[in-house]
């Protein structure tokens, strides 16, 4: 992080909940970031702060297409519509009056490590911070579409929050098969690790979509459409679309050759130490990271400290939840001085392996590449 220039870092206060304060971005309730945008906002979490199963509100990472809308929540509604048998207007009271269920799910941006790719693409130039660990509290998304008495022929769920675009930029709307829709772990979150939806996170209601890209975690929602086929608009039609096949670095892929992005990668990576840490001849230095596997569980985690030439097993946390990370750790007494590699590896349960490489794309999407983390041993 050592390049990171003072505009880059997001200063935590107490102070208003936005405004610049000699020169830094500042964001009430959040620790330091790496900024994006500061309009929207797009914060990505420091490693550090990805070390612990459960990612603290003030250190997670924020990404927003459209400025952040100003909320009520007394007035706040839910109106949902479409193919359903009665159209519903839903308060949060009404909301919370619903039985609630706890989901621990890992939220990614499908662009989480654009920036390591080569060559480069336009877009945010994630590092790997653009991911984290919560746990979400809210009814489940089926039984409010059975209380609205969804179609059995609707094969689509629309969802718009209360984002606004500015000129040109389209609305938000993202749309999710019925089948994800009606999974007993996608809900409509009014709680995150505990407390009220953070203002920055979606309050006072967002979509959680377990095991999917943080795109279709829609946040401020306040419009559920049952629909016989996916929103036609541009961030169903164009963006969050991933290549079929293999793309050429570097080159174009033809609209019809692209599909919707649903469940994520294999991956993991380092929390600690950093790029760049010294450590000692003989020194026991604890390598700590964290895994995950979109759908699926993380069943083991690999080490090396040759830059790939011997791999050895992490120690996994307990953690072993569906749509959750894993935390590992692995302990490692370097014997001799110098510039030495260290990589990490996860496999998860439904057999896939983290690549040397992942897949070049033009949108630069689901970069589950395998971490290289270059440390200094001292004699």
């Amino acid at each position: 992080m050592a390049h990171l220039t003072r505009r880059q870092l997001l200063a935590a206060t107490a102070a208003a909940p936005l405004a610049a304060q000699q020169g830094e971005f500042v964001l009430r309730g959040k620790k330091p970031m790496i900024v994006h945008n500061d309009f929207p906002e797009d914060l990505e979490s420091l490693p550090e702060y990805l070390a612990s199963w459960i990612t603290p509100n003030d250190s997670f990472f924020v990404r927003q297409h459209l400025p952040r809308p100003r909320v009520d929540a007394a007035a706040w509604r839910v109106e949902t519509g479409g193919m359903v048998n009665q159209k519903l207007s839903l308060s949060i009271a009404d909301l919370r009056s619903m039985s609630q269920l706890t989901v621990a799910a890992t939220l990614e941006c499908a662009g989480n490590g654009r920036g390591n790719f080569r060559p480069r693409m336009p877009g945010l130039q994630w590092t790997k911070g653009a991911i984290g660990n919560a746990h979400w509290r809210g009814p489940r998304l089926r039984d409010v579409l059975l209380k609205a008495g969804a179609s059995p022929q609707a094969a689509y769920v629309d969802f718009d929050g209360a984002d606004v675009p500015v000129g040109k930029v389209p609305e938000f709307i993202r749309s999710i098969p019925m089948r994800k829709a009606m999974h007993e772990s996608t809900i409509l979150a009014v709680e995150m690790n505990g407390v009220p939806l953070p203002d920055v996170h979606g309050f006072p209601l967002r979509l959680i979509v377990p095991g999917w890209d943080g795109a279709s975690w829609v946040k401020w929602v306040n419009s559920i459409q049952v629909q016989a086929q996916p929103n036609p608009g541009f961030y169903m039609a164009t963006a969050y679309k991933y290549p079929r096949v293999a793309a050429v670095p570097g080159g174009a892929v033809k609209p019809e050759d692209m599909e919707v992005l649903e469940g994520m990668a294999v991956k993991s990576f380092f929390a600690k130490p950093g790029e760049g840490a010294k450590v000692r001849v003989g020194q026991s230095v604890t390598l700590a990271g964290i895994g995950w596997g979109g759908e699926n569980r993380v069943t083991r985690v690999d080490v090396s400290a040759d830059g790939g030439a011997s791999w050895r097993a992490a120690v996994l946390g307990r953690e072993d939840f569906p749509f959750a990370w894993r935390t590992f750790s692995f302990e490692w007494k370097p014997a001799r001085p110098g510039y030495h590699v260290l990589c990490c590896r996860a496999a998860d349960s439904a057999g896939r392996t983290q690549p040397i490489d992942a897949a070049w794309n033009p949108p630069g999407y689901l970069n589950n590449s395998i971490e290289r983390l270059g440390v200094v041993v001292e004699g």
